[in-house]
């Protein structure tokens, strides 16, 4: 006995019994093999015997016939036992029945034998849903790549809501719905959280709708979160399940999709995307892809809470070592601070200028570090638009070198000066090259030996590459090897409780914002030179913007200090 057994579809789990010489109309609107999908057309195909054997043509239905994948035509073809048909979103399975199946079928009879009810009637003028034509193969690529796509996606996204609408593109570019959201729960260990639109799409926005008006169907995605499942409806409104909805009336519902985005513990929200176009319907491949979308989605928004925590955790970290040096280091100067007022305060008492002038230099030399230390959190912490002037860069290293002569003298430490004569004015925020140059002097200073150091300050112009050079040295200890690439991470120090951390820092930010570089040259026992070089061809626009015509060329080599 042949047997027709519906694999899916509405008529799902039906299985109807073929006569051995009685032509079969497929269809809504068919007497014989009646299917209530409304992506059938009324009169879709028909099964014709001939000898013992069944063939099957088209009948110009609207989505097509299709024998194991393949369309067919008006031509008939001839069936063999195991092949698929679809009509519509229905599938067919063309069969042998065992014997003992027979009880279970609905026989196919006449009008006047006729005891099947029919529980829903599509008017005659209702024509059935365009469908795309279902190539296995193809479909099969287009879900791989958008898989790849959203792989790509969720892994390089951090931020949930510039992730979620990078997805609800994709989604928009794969499935051309009419509209689409997600929503987010705004506690997602709470089961009665509210939920928060956090990504509206339109593919054209209707002028009837107010702005930030949502059309949500709340009955389609309670029915979501009560089943955990994505659900498809080929027409909402007439879906028993969301009959009673408000917006799938309103909105003229007819196809929606709606999925879970949710990880194995947890449910982060839906993605519902419809269209209310009257022959159009998605696919139950669609919603296997869209329910995929949901998990990468949980996962991406898992990752991304981990990745928050961790970023917080870390922040705090931070600033808890940020603290503890600056309060260290603040102590310290307190206490030089509180050394040299004590000292200054007995000698006004007792009238005693020598006193005083022992007391001041140690409360000068404080003051002077904790203005330092100021500006180096100010300049370190705050972005700032550099201010570029052509500037003389002689004047203002013999201006530096005035500065902190005061300095040297009292540690007994001379200080050189070799300046080019040949260096043009360069384009430069004169302020902020003070103060990277000043902590670099400051460095070498306090270096530099007592009785017996020397700290030299040298400029170069390097003609060829367009570079300006300046280059602080010291004959202290030198700094080993390996340390190099520490030195300029903040709060990083090899003064002990004399240093902040902040000054070679605050130098790198300054001169990589000058579109320079800073490195350093050091041996143990050979002291230090630090080397910054800035390009000279910067082009000043205006105050705050400016460019630089080419790349910088790269340290190596440059043998000119």
């Amino acid at each position: 006995m042949l047997v027709l057994h519906i694999l899916q579809g509405p008529d799902r789990g039906k299985k109807f019994e073929l006569p051995v010489d009685e032509p079969q109309l497929i269809g809504r609107s068919s007497e014989s093999l009646a299917l209530t999908d409304g992506t059938v057309s009324r009169r879709h195909a028909e099964l014709t015997p001939d000898d013992g054997r069944w063939y099957l043509r088209d009948l110009d239905s609207s989505n097509g016939t299709f024998i194991n994948g393949e369309r067919i035509a008006r031509d008939p073809v001839e069936l063999s036992p195991g092949d698929q048909i679809r009509c519509g979103s229905t599938l067919v399975l063309f069969a042998i029945a065992p014997d003992d199946e027979r009880v279970t079928l609905v026989r196919v009879v006449g009008p006047s034998e006729m005891d099947v009810t029919v529980e829903q009637r599509l008017d005659a003028n209702e024509e059935s849903m365009i469908l795309a034509e279902p190539d296995p193969v193809k479909a099969a690529m287009d879900h791989l790549r958008v898989i790849y796509e959203l792989t790509a996606l969720t892994g390089s996204m951090i931020d949930p809501e510039a992730l979620l609408n990078r997805v609800m593109d994709l989604i928009f570019q794969e499935f051309k719905p009419d509209r689409g959201f997600i929503l987010l729960k705004r506690d997602v260990d709470d089961p009665h959280s509210r939920f928060d639109p956090v990504v509206v799409r339109y593919k054209v926005r209707p002028k009837t709708t107010d702005e930030g008006h949502i059309p949500i169907s709340q009955t389609i995605i309670q029915h979501t979160l009560n089943e955990g499942t994505g659900i498809l409806s080929t027409n909402a409104m007439t879906d028993k399940r969301f009959r009673s909805g408000d917006s799938v009336r309103e909105y003229g519902i007819r196809s929606a999709i709606c999925v879970p985005i949710r990880t194995a513990q947890r449910i982060f929200g839906v993605i519902s995307i419809d269209s209310s176009l009257a022959q159009f319907t998605f696919t139950q491949s669609q919603l296997r892809l869209l329910n995929a979308v949901g998990q990468h989605a949980g996962l991406a928004l898992t990752n991304a809470a981990l990745v928050d925590s961790k970023m917080q955790t870390e922040r705090l970290a931070t600033i808890g070592q940020t603290v503890a040096w600056l309060s260290h280091s603040i102590k310290n100067i307190l206490q030089g601070l509180r050394g040299g007022a004590d000292a200054v305060e007995m000698a006004l008492e007792r009238g005693d200028f020598t006193l005083a002038r022992e007391g001041w230099p140690i409360l000068a030399r404080n003051l002077d570090r904790i203005y330092g230390l100021t500006q180096n959190m100010l300049a370190y912490s705050k972005h700032r638009e550099l201010d570029l002037e052509l500037t003389p860069i002689g004047p203002l290293m013999e201006e530096l070198a005035q500065l902190v002569q005061p300095q040297c003298d009292r540690k007994r430490v001379g200080l050189l000066l070799d300046l080019a004569e040949d260096m043009p004015p360069i384009p430069i925020d004169g302020n902020a090259i003070h103060q990277a140059v000043m902590n670099l002097l400051g460095n070498a200073l306090d270096a530099a030996p007592a009785k017996t150091g020397v700290v030299t300050l040298r400029t170069r112009f390097l003609a060829e590459s367009h570079e300006a050079q300046i280059a602080v040295s010291d004959n202290g200890p030198g700094i080993s090897p390996e340390r190099h690439a520490e030195l300029f991470e903040a709060f990083r120090s090899t003064k002990g409780q004399r240093g902040t951390g902040l000054g070679l820092a605050v130098t790198r930010k300054i001169v990589e914002e000058h579109g320079g570089r800073i490195e350093v040259r050091s041996e143990p026992k050979q002291g230090a030179t630090f080397i910054i070089t800035l390009p000279s061809d910067r082009v000043v626009l205006d105050s705050g913007d400016t460019r630089l015509p080419r790349p910088l060329p790269s340290a190596e080599g440059d043998d000119e200090l």
